[in-house]
C-alpha cells in the first residue's frame, strides 16, 4: 500500500517533467502528504494535460457517503478491472499523481520504522491512479485512488504492497490511450518494468500527518 508520500520540487520543475501548459494554481510542497488531503495529479481531457488537486480517497460516482473515501486511498491492481469501484475507472479516468518520494514502515521485534523511499535518480515520478467525480446536490468532489501491487524484491523486506510508479515513457500512455476494456488498462499494467529504487530511514516524526517540515526526511542512524 502506499499511506503518506512527499512532492517537494518546485512548481516549475513539475511542469516541466510533466508536460503542463498552464501554470499549477495553490500549488504548495509538502514533506508529508497524507489520505484526506488534496493531492497534485494530472490528467488528459483529450487536447491537453492539466494538473491540479483530488482529494486522496476515491468517492465513486454511486456512493451514498463521501466517508467510503477514508477506505478507498489504494487499489489492487490485480483487481481493479474487476471492481465496480474501479473497472470503468481503468478505462476513462486515469491520472498521473505526482511525488518524489513515499514512506512505509519496516516491520521491526520492537515497532515499526519508516523509511523514505525515492527513486534511484531521487527525481520526481508519478503513481498510476484513478479519479472520479462524486457530486450531491451542488456539492461536486474530485478524488483519486493510487494502484497498488505485491512488493518487488527491493520492497518486500520493508511492506508486502507497494503502488505502482509508472515509467517516464508508460506515462504519456497511461493517460492518453483510448483502452477499450478495463482489462486493457490491466494488462498494460501488468507489463511494465519496475523502476529501480533506494531508501533510508527516517525518524518516527513522520508519523504524524500534522508534522510537515524537513524533519520528517532527515535520516537516522539505527
Amino acid at each position: 500500500m502506499c499511506g503518506r508520500y512527499t512532492l517537494l520540487a518546485d512548481e516549475l520543475q513539475i511542469r516541466n517533467r510533466f508536460s503542463i501548459p498552464q501554470p499549477i494554481t495553490s500549488y504548495q510542497p509538502s514533506f508529508n502528504i497524507a489520505p484526506g488531503q488534496d493531492v497534485l495529479a494530472v490528467i488528459f481531457d483529450g487536447k491537453k494535460r492539466r494538473a491540479g488537486y483530488l482529494r486522496w480517497g476515491l468517492i465513486p460516482s454511486w456512493a451514498k457517503d463521501e466517508k467510503i473515501g477514508y477506505k478507498m486511498i489504494n487499489a489492487r491492481s490485480e483487481t481493479a478491472d474487476e471492481k465496480p469501484s474501479f473497472r470503468q475507472l481503468m478505462v476513462r479516468k486515469r491520472c498521473l499523481i505526482i511525488a518524489d518520494s513515499f514512506y512505509e514502515w519496516r516491520p521491526s521485534d520492537k515497532e515499526k520504522t519508516p523509511e523514505r523511499i525515492q527513486t534511484q535518480n531521487h527525481g520526481l515520478f508519478a503513481f498510476a491512479g484513478l479519479w472520479d467525480k462524486w457530486q450531491v446536490g451542488d456539492e461536486a468532489i474530485f478524488t483519486c485512488t493510487m494502484l497498488t501491487k505485491d512488493s518487488n524484491e527491493f520492497m518486500k523486506d520493508i511492506h508486502h504492497r507497494m503502488p505502482i510508479i509508472l515509467p517516464e515513457e508508460a506515462e504519456r500512455r497511461w493517460i492518453e490511450s483510448a483502452f477499450s476494456t478495463p482489462k486493457e488498462a490491466k494488462q498494460f499494467i501488468d507489463s511494465l518494468e519496475d523502476e529501480s529504487l533506494t531508501s533510508y530511514t527516517v525518524s518516527n516524526y513522520v508519523n504524524r500527518a500534522k508534522n510537515n517540515d524537513a524533519t520528517c526526511i532527515e535520516p537516522i542512524v539505527l
